[in-house]
């Protein structure tokens, strides 16, 4: 694997840590921008969604420039909106500072995985992308627990210069360590060209599914903390080791994707969303039992979140594997993240604690339901390729008629094979 690949992992790390660390120190944010612990929640919806609505047109700003100066730009801009968080004299210069970070670290994510995509060869592209995508689950796993015990012992403004001083470090990382690559002709840059991919609707059913997958396990992970408390009965120091314990399961589960992602994509994603299914209703029956709940918490976080090299991978194959492309793509996946957060909590208000794990239910059955044209599109190849050789066995033929029959059977297998590879 291309060292450059881990380099961009760190990236994503230092950008996942800065959306976290507003949830993990809201008391003291409040207090010290003179703010309701509502209003700091707003911080994170802001975050996100500057991420999803602002980050695609800063990536079209930058399509121009090769990726390597696209990404050390986004470091600049993130840096710049990092540094006024930790100096924010209030609530209104945090608010801002949040929508900066917010769109930069957007564009990050999708110029990375294309820029990814790029440096690895197609056969592994998968399993790259994971590595990558590493630095996300890392940033639940290290990220939040670390940023808040800084926050906590030196204040909430040390964590943001902590998260700062992350981003030099990645900055400077990738200046040294990543290859400038020369772009190709047909490798971005030109607005039409990156636009032309939306056309195809199909990308914009697979685009959908990222959407349900991501929504259905934010569904249960945004609430895990006050569910496993009040109703499971676990005591809030237990809480952060269980966090711990379900980061770690991302790792795992993220680097088991990667493995299957390059031929198996849509099969892996049929199976997550069937197990993810299955937990988040098991959760919402047994919550109050905690083995039961851990568990099943567990295995949330084993085939939730860490679907994403496979969706990567699907993407990519149905649109391309540019920037625009990819940062759309992050996107959906933080509208997701918005669909979940804004109603789990009138839910939880109306039908309790357990109501975000039924969500998350159904929104897991809603991404089976996106997948069904794929699934249905594989029985077809798997019909065509067999079909042939049934009606060869059916009856005789001469060998001018068996001789065309084959080169027609071996253009057929090539078609099948280039569409299968796409799926």
């Amino acid at each position: 694997m291309p060292r450059a690949v881990y380099l961009l992992a760190l990236g994503i790390f230092a950008m996942v840590t800065s959306e976290f660390v507003v949830a993990g120190l809201m008391p003291q944010m409040a207090d010290g921008l003179d703010a309701t612990i509502p209003e700091i929640g707003y911080l994170i919806t802001a975050f996100a969604a500057a991420m999803a609505f602002g980050g695609p047109f800063l990536t079209i700003a930058l399509l121009k420039m090769r990726q390597k100066s696209a990404l050390i730009v986004l470091f600049g801009i993130f840096l710049t909106g990092n540094v006024l968080a930790a100096l924010a004299p209030d609530y209104r210069t945090m608010l801002v500072a949040r929508v900066i970070t917010g769109v930069a670290s957007q564009a990050f994510f999708g110029v990375s995985i294309s820029l990814c995509a790029q440096l690895t060869r197609p056969e592994v592209r998968g399993r790259a992308i994971a590595v990558a995508l590493n630095g996300l689950m890392l940033g639940t796993l290290l990220g939040l627990p670390l940023s808040t015990v800084i926050g906590e012992h030196l204040g909430w403004r040390a964590a943001f210069w902590a998260i700062t001083g992350l981003t030099v470090l990645a900055a400077l990382a990738t200046l040294v360590g990543v290859p400038r690559i020369e772009r190709a002709d047909d490798d971005g840059g030109n607005l039409r060209q990156e636009l032309g991919a939306f056309r195809n609707p199909r990308l914009w059913l697979t685009l959908t599914t990222s959407t349900f997958i991501i929504g259905a396990t934010f569904s249960a992970f945004s609430y895990l903390n006050p569910i496993l408390t009040e109703v499971t009965g676990f005591s809030t120091g237990t809480v952060p080791l269980l966090l711990i314990a379900y980061g770690a399961a991302t790792v795992i589960g993220n680097t088991v994707v990667g493995r299957f992602a390059d031929k198996h994509a849509v099969p892996v994603l049929l199976t997550g969303l069937l197990l993810n299914l299955a937990f988040l209703a098991g959760f919402a029956l047994f919550a109050q039992l905690s083995v039961a709940a851990v568990v099943l918490m567990m295995g949330i976080g084993l085939v939730g979140v860490t679907m994403n090299p496979a969706l990567v991978t699907r993407v990519q194959r149905t649109g391309n594997a540019r920037p625009l492309v990819n940062t759309v793509h992050s996107s959906f996946i933080t509208l997701g993240i918005i669909i979940a957060t804004s109603v789990g909590g009138p839910a939880i208000d109306t039908f309790g604690l357990r109501a975000p794990l039924w969500i998350g239910a159904a929104l897991a059955a809603l991404g089976l339901v996106t997948l069904l044209p794929d699934l249905k599109r594989m029985r077809k190849l798997r019909d065509d390729r067999t079909t042939p050789a049934a009606k060869a066995v059916e009856a005789p033929i001469s060998p001018a008629t068996k001789k065309s029959a084959q080169k027609s059977a071996q253009g057929s297998a090539m078609e099948s094979a280039k569409e299968s590879a796409r799926l």
